[in-house]
């Protein structure tokens, strides 16, 4: 197979063709074809690879017209004869609908003796004379695979996600077919294989593609049958193929591998098919992103993912998040360090090669791949600063064979629990290996060849939290796991997940903890039999840095010697394609190393994240302050707070509650309106809007009977309590008039919801006199003082509920046992209560300022009064001041502030850490 031409050839080659066509007249009907077949010559490319005369309709002229030459993919070629107006050629190839596959990146126009380019992805234009086509030359470069594609380019996004939509195409007409699943899976992959190695330099340039257009019938009738026998030829080394095979297939590389090892039943095809695999065949596939396009191509059984491509991927900037701090950030370190040290230079491949990833929940690949792919092109960089400093070392082929490279496919290991993206996963890290080696030959003028493919067998089919991983990756004092396991909290987890997260975790497993962290447990078990350091990271849901599953998640972790060693913060794993869905994440990275902690932070929870100075340690709340995991306790351990209760549950099928359309009917029931009182839901507090209910704890048969409002809607209650699947709920249909759960007292008490909006800058709770009914989407507390009324109002209140608290996605979720229960209050003096109170107080007048206000508009983070945000103001400086602080504090001088209290409550024994056993167990 020729390989892809060294730039000093290209430039001989343009010299050459500068020569030839100097003194040409340039006729544009008689010419063309010859300048054009010429001008790839100087590439290094075979005519055939262009499509002549490409038909497509133009859009100026409503009708078909032709492109003088097309190279699908990359470039678009339109001839004139000499002198004429190259901006109106332009303007006439741009004016051909050209299909999305086939579409080129650039545009070139010429008259024989002067050439523009357009760039199509930015507009820019470049123009120059045949005589100065050898200064030049390279602006065409990308047609010898320099340049095509840049890592991680929304170009090569775009790129991948077209390819995706062709497979899709492809999937549907084999699934339409009948040919069963599992077959269809391994021939889009060895489908895939072949049209990328067309493109890629593995093949010889479109060979496959001529191979489909030559060789089979257009009707398709004979494709399966041909394809069938190509890949048969392709796993066929060529000492050991048929004598007499067809010239086009002798000219075939042996593949090896294992991607064309299974023998598949022969499929029928039909014309629309053939026309889909041409198209495909159409399509520049060097352009992908193997591990974009195999995130898009795991999705195309889907019939809604095929209508979403693009919407639903892992973008690599999200998996750089963590392979960069891992790992990645320190090689580039110990590269700028050595920048002029052969040995620590060749220290540092040398190190390189001994490190071993694996992604226990890898799906297609694409941490992997990405991890490949970075690593070979650090490696790369290397080893030219090497020929720099010792060029008469470095100048020799061997240090470019494929035995020689530190970093190797069979270092890469994954754990999947599907076939069809393992499959994926294989063939993506072949394609990613080509790549890096073509850019190595580019850059040095040699590389290894991928032809024929070492069987990659790293990658195995089976539940991960029920595998052996010892028996998966090799041991080393580097090995890096890593990747984005499934998240599944409580209420998403089927029996049988359950089941796996018992198997991990026995004993120590704790109701709240996610899915995700059976797969930390299983970090712990590996390097335990390992007996040594290395490193695991993992995205994860946010939850496992927040309430109650952190205690049961983190302390083992830490009580196995590992400490966190960077972590990003809440942040959206998504893709920039609108609709995308939207997961909330944080990224946890282990370590038992003593380097400075790095935490990365985000503003919205978007964008690119900000680091954050560590001064400390990274503790399990994502905080810079003491490492003290938080337990859930069943009652306040600050003395000077009171207990928190659940608000009243009505039950009721809405019966009990009064509507405000229904308030004047009901109060006009003199019966009735005796039981009338305010009621305050969440979306009543927090909202402002009015509503009331049927509040009567204890029977009044003679009030019921003589009131027909009150009948009918107990009799109503009644009715649906009986049908409910609860027996608790039916054994209340005995008591309709009174509700489900009933806590309230008649005395003044503080009404606190159970979210909040994570803009809110202060916790939007009130106090209620005794006559307003508290619903069960609130919490409250007797509040007779106002004292927690002006503690969870305060700013160290937030940061705590922030830190320790559950979420709703990004949105607080407060929690008596986790939250409330944990708030580290030291004890109080008189003084310090009663400024307190005061500065509760304080609050309240400032809101009764503005009646009209519900909480919502109040604490509209870009509305809040100026007199409100004063008198919040002046409470946060008297519950500062209890916590030892004076002066204005930011959240984090808080959160170390807290830490330490609570700190400080647990070695003075005022506080009982639960035994992990006691978890609930769902």
């Amino acid at each position: 197979m020729p390989k892809p031409l060294s730039l000093n050839e290209i430039r001989a080659n343009a010299a050459k063709f500068a020569r030839d066509w100097a003194g040409e007249s340039g006729k544009e009907k008689q010419q063309d074809q010859d300048f054009m077949r010429d001008l790839l010559k100087v590439y290094g490319l075979v005519d055939r690879i262009a499509q002549w005369q490409y038909q497509a309709h133009r859009f100026s002229k409503g009708r078909d017209g032709w492109i003088d030459a097309l190279i699908p993919g990359q470039l678009g070629i339109e001839m004139k004869s000499a002198g004429q107006n190259l901006e109106n050629a332009e303007a006439q190839a741009l004016d051909y609908a050209l299909p999305e596959a086939v579409a080129p990146v650039f545009m070139l126009t010429s008259d024989f003796q002067r050439f523009r380019l357009k760039d199509l992805r930015d507009g820019s234009v470049i123009e120059w004379s045949l005589a100065e086509f050898i200064e030049n030359a390279e602006r065409l470069a990308f047609l010898a695979g320099y340049g095509v594609r840049t890592f991680g380019s929304a170009e090569q996004e775009a790129a991948s996600i077209t390819a995706a939509k062709i497979m899709g195409s492809l999937y549907e007409e084999l699934e339409g077919s009948g040919y069963d699943d599992h077959s269809a899976s391994v021939f889009l992959v060895r489908t895939l294989f072949a049209l990328f190695a067309d493109d890629a330099g593995m093949f010889p340039k479109d060979l496959f593609a001529e191979y489909i257009r030559t060789r089979t019938a257009p009707d398709g009738t004979d494709l399966g049958a041909q394809l069938t026998m190509l890949f048969q030829v392709l796993g066929q080394p060529e000492s050991k193929r048929q004598k007499n095979l067809d010239d086009l297939l002798t000219r075939f590389p042996y593949v090896n591998g294992s991607i064309f090892d299974e023998p598949l039943p022969l499929p029928a095809f039909t014309p629309t098919m053939r026309t889909k695999l041409l198209e495909a065949c159409d399509f520049n596939w060097s352009a992908i992103s193997p591990a974009v396009f195999g995130s898009l191509f795991q999705s195309v059984k889907s019939k809604e993912a095929r209508r979403e491509f693009g919407e639903h991927y892992t973008t690599e900037t999200n998996i750089l998040k963590l392979i960069g701090p891992m790992f990645l950030d320190d090689i580039n370190e110990r590269l700028t360090i050595g920048w002029s040290d052969v040995k620590k230079l060749e220290r540092l491949r040398k190190d390189m090669g001994q490190m071993r990833f694996l992604d226990p929940a890898c799906g297609c690949g694409n941490f992997l791949v990405v991890a490949y792919r970075e690593l070979r092109a650090l490696d790369l960089r290397v080893l030219l600063r090497l020929q720099d400093l010792d060029p008469a070392k470095y100048k020799q082929s061997m240090f470019f064979l494929a035995e020689e490279l530190p970093v190797k496919l069979s270092h890469f290991h994954g754990i999947e629990i599907e076939e069809w993206p393992a499959r994926i996963a294989e063939t993506a890290l072949h394609l990613v290996e080509h790549q890096a080696n073509n850019d190595m030959r580019n850059a040095l003028g040699d590389g290894p060849d991928t032809l024929p493919l070492n069987k990659v067998r790293t990658i195995t089919v089976a539940n991960a939290l029920r595998t052996d991983w010892t028996e998966i990756v090799e041991q080393s004092e580097h090995l890096y796991v890593m990747g984005n396991p499934p998240f599944l909290g409580m209420i998403s987890r089927s029996v049988d997940q359950v089941a796996d997260l018992d198997s991990v975790w026995g004993e120590q497993r704790h109701g709240s903890q996610d899915y995700v962290t059976g797969w930390h447990k299983k970090c712990l078990d590996l390097f335990s039999a390992f007996g040594y350091q290395g490193q695991f990271a993992f995205v994860s849901t946010n939850s496992i840095t927040q309430g109650e599953p952190v205690a049961p998640t983190f302390r083992p972790i830490f009580a196995a010697g590992w400490r966190i060693g960077f972590a990003h913060r809440t942040f959206i794993w998504t893709s920039e394609a609108a609709n995308s869905a939207q997961v909330h994440c944080v990224i946890v990275g282990f370590d038992k190393r003593t380097s400075p902690p790095r935490l990365f932070d985000y503003r919205d929870h978007r964008g690119d994240p900000v680091v954050i100075p560590v001064l400390w340690q990274i503790n399990a709340y994502l905080v810079d302050g003491p490492n003290v995991l938080v337990d859930a306790v069943q009652r306040p351990i600050a003395p000077d707070l009171p207990e928190i209760i659940n608000g009243n549950k009505p039950a009721d099928g809405g019966h009990l509650l009064v509507e405000q359309a229904d308030h004047s009917a009901v109060t006009a029931d003199p019966v009735a309106a005796k039981y009338v009182r305010p009621f305050v839901g969440a979306r009543e507090l927090v909202q402002g809007a009015p509503r009331w209910c049927l509040w009567m704890p204890v029977a009044a048969p003679a009030d019921i009977a003589a009131s027909p409002i009150l009948k009918a809607r107990f009799d109503a209650v009644k009715e649906f309590r009986l049908a409910s699947t609860l027996k608790a709920t039916r054994d209340s249909a005995a008591t309709p008039y009174r509700f489900w759960y009933v806590s309230h007292r008649d005395v003044p008490h503080v009404v606190i919801p159970r979210h909040v909006s994570e803009t809110r800058a202060f916790f939007t709770a009130a106090l209620a006199n005794p006559e307003v009914i508290s619903g069960d989407a609130n919490f409250t507390a007797e509040d007779a003082s106002g004292l927690a009324f002006s503690i969870i109002s305060s700013s160290m209140f937030i940061a705590w509920q922030r830190t320790v608290g559950g979420r709703i996605k990004s949105d607080l979720r407060f929690g008596k046992l986790p939250v409330w229960n944990t708030f580290p209050l030291p004890k109080l003096s008189d003084d310090q209560r009663d400024s307190i109170i005061a500065g509760g107080e304080a609050v309240l007048d400032a809101r009764a300022l503005r009646p009209e206000r519900s909480l919502a508009q109040h604490y509209n983070p870009l509305a809040m009064d100026p007199t409100l945000l004063k008198a919040h103001a002046q409470l946060d400086r008297t519950v500062d001041a209890v916590f030892g602080q004076k002066e204005s504090l930011t959240e984090a001088d808080r959160l170390a502030a807290l830490f330490a209290s609570y700190e400080r409550l647990i070695s003075d024994g005022q506080l009982m850490i639960p035994s992990s056993k006691k978890g609930r167990r769902k």
